[in-house]
């Protein structure tokens, strides 16, 4: 309780005062950075287990936006597209180290440059954290060994 001796607290972001379940769908939605990073075609090593990226976007993204140009519907037109939720997100290796959704499912804080801390949608493409300008679309890849790529981590 606060009073004139003992004022409130600092509010925290929402994210540093509720779990993934705990948010609402549009706190939820708002942690997307808008990198397109899990967006990107990815292949694994039936062995290893070791997932490599390629520079191939899915179909529906926009590769200069990074926002998908069908997000409501985007299952239907790509089936395997993966709905994340607070259950399956730290279940998924291939979630991008800088993703906000696998960041606070580790207990750790987002970047400075992630728009939630910012207040600008376009923080995260001018760190060079986004796809922005390295990604190609699904129409102008060929196989996709040989679009493999090491900067989406």
């Amino acid at each position: 309780m606060s009073t004139p001796e003992h004022p409130p607290g600092p509010v925290q972001p929402f994210w540093k005062e509720k779990s993934l379940s705990a948010m609402s769908a549009a706190e939820w939605e708002s942690l997307c950075d808008g990198c397109g990073k899990c967006c990107l075609e990815k292949l694994e090593d039936a062995d290893t287990g070791e997932i490599a990226y390629t520079e191939v976007a899915c179909q529906l993204l926009d590769v200069h936006s990074c926002r998908c140009a069908n997000y409501a519907e985007r299952t239907r037109f790509v089936p395997d597209c993966i709905k994340l939720t607070a259950g399956n997100v730290a279940t998924l290796a291939w979630m991008p180290s800088t993703c906000a959704y696998r960041l606070l499912a580790e207990g750790r804080d987002l970047p400075s440059w992630h728009p939630l801390r910012s207040g600008a949608r376009e923080s995260v493409h001018r760190a060079g954290a986004s796809v922005r300008g390295r990604a190609v679309s699904a129409v102008q890849a060929g196989d996709l060994e040989d679009h493999i790529v090491d900067w989406p981590r």
